[in-house]
């Protein structure tokens, strides 16, 4: 199969902050053993990659609201 570059990706999520949050969220959710939405024989970071390329998944809201609230807890918890 084709590689999934990040380029795949912006064309479903432009915002590239908000796409890392999204593949790590959705790459948690495989991993924890959600089933894959896309035939992959990949590892979960690349199937995730992969569902956003083909526009399975994505976010209930606003980059900008989803970004903002990943600043805030980076901020409350210390680390950021």
């Amino acid at each position: 199969m084709a590689r999934v570059t990040v380029e795949d990706c912006l064309e479903r999520e432009e915002n590239r902050f908000a796409l890392v949050i999204l593949a790590a969220r959705r790459t948690r959710q495989l991993m924890k053993g959600a089933g894959p939405l896309v035939h992959s024989k990949n590892k979960a970071a690349v199937t995730a990659l992969r569902e956003i390329a083909a526009g399975k998944v994505h976010f209930d809201r606003t980059s900008n609201e989803v970004v903002q609230e990943w600043i805030d807890h980076m901020a409350r918890t210390g680390i950021y």
